[in-house]
């Protein structure tokens, strides 16, 4: 993919023009040929395609090969990279200045020799890029995922469905039945009507509600027009934020777990974490995030008094608040990542309620709008401590990124000394030792400001145990937002205890001490299996209880790749084709098939017998609910 996107750069670089048009299909046939021990000849061959030229795998744009044969187990090695088996014929390109290539048209074969350590795989997985065009139309690093038989390989054990379990009928009712993990959309409607709220006391919002009501009933006089409009304009404004919401609910179809995908991408991390820092700068007043001008000079053009008018006024206003709430929307956004299209839906409708209804209240009564505090450098203050909250927040996305990818750059400790120096600056900010672009020197520091402050630093302090190696090292407050506790950079920290982390490990050892599995299915990025592991686990009573059953954790986001004997391409039950690359992937899949749920903390308990024991929950951070539920496993255990 990455590969991809340089050599579009390079094309655009070149000033061509990159002619988008529909990929026409290359048909191929992968076969394996086995050499010596661990050896293997992989042939590509296709019958070519008249309208293209497929280019000679051995060819270079400006650096960039035209084909790359990979795969998902990085110790495979490429021996003798790919070659054509027949010469092709020579063209003279016209987006690389006029650099020639060879190409094929007609049936051609294409072999490498790799050699595989260790197991070899009965069913080898890997991908196959290639590129073909013709003329300024080109189609760079095509991929073609592929799967081919191996002589002598060993087949990979590929059992996912549990044919024992029927998630229906457990073998003692107990408890509610569990739904899916998934904040409830009260919930999600609050946090997004907080976050609305919050971008209304910020300098491009909070001067537009006394200004744009009084425009309205200034307009319209004594008449009850204006306070109509008003009203319109805020609900205009609330539609607009729901509308984002609708692309969501068309991705969500692709795949179940394509939220949890996109939640723990590293990549994807990667990105909100700098885009978070710059939000953070520019909250702290060192330039402003704006739409381009001539969007909100389009909408500006097409206001009037008409319903037409109003709305193209709601969506300026969005546009040219962009740059305050651009970063709390983003914050919400990414943080319902994970939960599907109808919490999203229901946090940004949350956030356009807050942002609409003050200008249908102040229309209605207008007398309140003399109570409105007035502007001022208040506003400025508020915009640098979310500056300093969208700081503590981007961390959270680079530790995702970390714990995902097993980097080990980011322990917990680490994590707790930047957080500590992030909230004393806060502190030091808002006591006035320190000023940002926007703040003036000799500025007063109010009561209400320095009683935050000192709630800042409250907060620092009961933090700062967190780069410890002691029990008081488990900050319950802030559960789920650093790695977990034995994510750590003392050698045996305190509270630590891994769990298994493969099924069939746990399976057999169930077996052999005749206790019942409570299967976790967590992830690395999980923010509720982090607050049930430091929080409800550690309980005495959910403690007991757990140590009656042997306990594996199976991470659904863990990118760890499997070695090559132990992928495979996994149908569902509903016909799709999966490819189990990931430790990740496999139990991802374990748990929508056996379980029908996706999303995490999951918790499940089977017998050694593999027979569902009691109904699965969720997060379930009532202490009591949670142990109730484990005896309940137990009981049927023992019948």
């Amino acid at each position: 993919m990455r590969k991809n996107l340089l050599l579009l750069f390079l094309i655009l670089l070149s000033g061509k023009i990159l002619i988008a048009q529909e990929p026409a299909p290359y048909s191929w046939e992968i076969t394996g040929i086995k050499k010596a021990d661990g050896v293997y000849t992989l042939n590509f061959s296709t019958k070519g395609n008249k309208k293209w030229d497929l280019y000679a795998p051995d060819a270079k744009f400006d650096d960039i090969p035209s084909s790359v044969l990979s795969f998902p187990d990085s110790s495979i090695v490429i021996a003798a990279a790919l070659k054509a088996d027949i010469e092709g014929r020579t063209i003279i390109s016209p987006l690389f200045a006029s650099a020639k290539y060879t190409v094929f048209q007609g049936p051609v074969s294409f072999s490498a020799d790799i050699r595989i350590p260790g197991k070899v795989p009965a069913v080898l997985l890997g991908s196959l890029q290639f590129t073909y065009g013709r003329g300024e139309s080109f189609f760079p690093l095509e991929t073609l995922n592929f799967e081919v038989a191996l002589e002598g390989g060993v087949s990979a054990d590929n059992k996912i469905l549990i044919s024992s379990i029927d998630i229906s009928k457990p073998l003692q009712q107990c408890g509610q039945a569990a739904a899916e993990n998934k904040k409830s959309l009260f919930t999600v409607f609050l946090l997004g009507f907080l976050g609305g709220l919050v971008a209304l006391l910020t300098p491009c919002v909070f001067p537009m509600i006394p200004l744009t009501v009084s425009f309205f009933t200034k307009k319209a006089g004594a008449s009850s027009s204006g306070k109509r409009n008003a009203i319109v304009y805020g609900l205009f404004i609330f539609l607009i934020y729901v509308a984002f919401s609708v692309p969501f609910h068309i991705i969500g179809t692709v795949s179940p777990t394509i939220y949890n995908d996109i939640a723990t991408n590293i990549y994807l991390n990667i990105i909100f974490f700098i885009i978070f820092i710059v939000f953070a700068i520019s909250f702290f007043g060192y330039f402003e995030i704006t739409l381009p001008g001539s969007i909100a000079n389009r909408a500006n053009a097409k206001q009037g008094s008409d319903i037409a008018g109003i709305f193209f006024m709601a969506i300026t206003l969005v546009i040219v608040s962009f740059s305050c709430t651009g970063p709390i929307l983003g914050t919400l956004l990414v943080g319902s990542a994970s939960e599907g299209a109808w919490p999203l839906t229901a946090g940004l409708a949350g956030f356009g309620l807050a942002l609409g209804l003050p200008f249908g209240l102040f229309a209605l009564f207008p007398q309140w709008l003399q109570n409105l505090p007035k502007s001022g450098g208040w506003l400025t203050t508020v915009k640098v401590v979310l500056g300093f909250i969208e700081l503590a927040l981007a961390l959270k996305f680079l530790s995702n990124a970390d714990l995902v990818a097993h980097w080990g750059i980011l322990k917990r400790e680490l994590f707790f000394g930047i957080w500590i120096i992030i909230f004393l600056g806060l502190f030091i900010y808002l006591m006035g030792w320190i000023r940002f672009p926007h703040d003036y020197k000799g500025q007063k520091i109010g009561t209400g400001r320095k009683v935050f402050a000192a709630a800042v630093l409250l907060f620092t302090l009961y933090i700062s145990p967190g780069i410890t190696n002691t029990r008081y090292a488990n900050i319950s407050l802030v559960s789920g937002f650093p790695p977990p506790l034995c994510y750590s950079l003392y050698r045996h920290p305190v509270n630590c205890e891994e769990p298994l982390k493969d099924y069939n490990e746990a399976l057999q050892l169930a077996k052999e001490k005749n206790k019942p599995i409570l299967i976790d299915f967590t992830g690395w990025a999980c923010v509720n299996c982090r607050k049930m592991e430091e929080n409800v686990w550690p309980d005495q009573g959910v403690k007991k209880l757990m140590e009656q059953y042997i306990l594996v954790s199976l991470y659904v986001d863990d990118k760890k790749q499997l070695p090559a004997v132990e992928q495979f391409i996994y149908k569902t039950k509903d016909g799709n084709e999966r490819r189990i690359k990931t430790v990740g992937d496999k139990w991802s899949v374990f748990q929508t098939e056996n379980f029908n749920a996706t999303s995490q903390p999951w918790y499940v308990l089977v017998s050694p017998s593999e027979q569902l024991l009691a109904p699965p929950v969720g997060y379930t951070p009532d202490k009591q609910e949670f142990s109730s539920w484990l005896q309940c496993g137990l009981d049927a255990s023992k019948k």
